[in-house]
């Protein structure tokens, strides 16, 4: 048998991984597969799309979509809605993607610490992670009021429009930010800030507090107060954030709310082994 030692053999590779792992030109991939993955990827950026519209905006044919649907479908992945005619992401998703939450002990240590959170504010506490230039919801912790911000795990937020996001935009080095700020920013509430360097002093005094303000940004009638979360390379690798109506969460009590958050984020940042400074 031949041995690692043994030069005919050549050098072993990791168990799994073919011989050709780090060939990802075209003839490594499978294009019906990957056709599938991208109508997947875009039904779950939407809340339900008819199969008309579904081929029309990604410029697929009703034939090609719907076999692809179809198929999804019978692995629970998608799901359709006769009364309606429109197809929605089906539980199977949910299923896949708390398997990825579990791989990681971030949402796990978060959860307690967001607990207390939302019960020591009475505000909806989140955690979120970069995602691209989009803010991933990981969990929420809901307060027990009847008005309160909704963020299911899973969602997805522009960075510039989310406190959580704009606390990971504080952080972000010169290039990473530069890149992150030519990018095209929606205007959602007359809130919004679209300007490069409206944004950039608003990330400068993000940072001169420890906290970020989404201030009616992405939906008006809520604030969101958010601060980052560090790793052991002292990245910030996640944001904590609580959210509420600006009846609640009024300009005199930012302040407060925010040492909270502040407090939570460091808490969590010891937990996942990373350091205070």
């Amino acid at each position: 048998m031949a041995s690692e030692d043994n030069p005919k053999s050549g050098p072993r590779r990791a168990r799994g991984r073919p011989r050709d792992w780090d060939d990802k030109t075209a003839q490594n991939t499978i294009k019906s597969l990957d056709r599938a993955m991208e109508v997947f990827e875009y039904l779950s950026e939407g809340q339900g799309k008819a199969l008309s519209t579904l081929a029309d905006e990604m410029g697929q044919s009703p034939a090609t979509v719907y076999r692809i649907l179809v198929t999804l479908e019978g692995r629970g992945l998608v799901e359709f809605d006769p009364s309606t005619q429109v197809w929605h992401i089906g539980a199977r998703a949910f299923v896949i993607g708390a398997r990825f939450l579990r791989r990681t002990s971030l949402v796990e240590r978060a959860r307690p610490i967001l607990r207390e959170l939302m019960e020591i504010t009475g505000e909806t506490a989140n955690i979120g992670v970069a995602q691209g230039d989009m803010v991933l919801f990981l969990s929420q912790v809901e307060t027990h009021e009847t008005i309160r911000a909704f963020f299911p795990p899973g969602t997805l937020s522009p960075m510039h429009a989310s406190g959580i996001g704009k606390a990971l935009l504080a952080d972000m080095e010169g290039g990473r930010l530069a890149r992150a700020l030519t990018a095209k920013m929606e205007q959602f509430t007359p809130h919004t800030i679209t300007d490069p360097d409206a944004l950039r002093a608003d990330l400068a005094a993000t940072r001169a507090r420890g906290f970020a303000i989404d201030g009616e940004e992405k939906n008006l009638g809520m604030r969101c107060i958010a601060a980052p979360v560090f790793d052991m390379n002292q990245e910030a690798v996640a944001g904590i954030s609580v959210s509420g109506p600006i009846s609640r969460v009024g300009p005199d009590g930012v302040a407060a709310l925010g040492a909270h958050v502040i407090a939570a984020a460091q808490r969590l940042t010891l937990a996942i082994g990373g350091e205070v400074t």
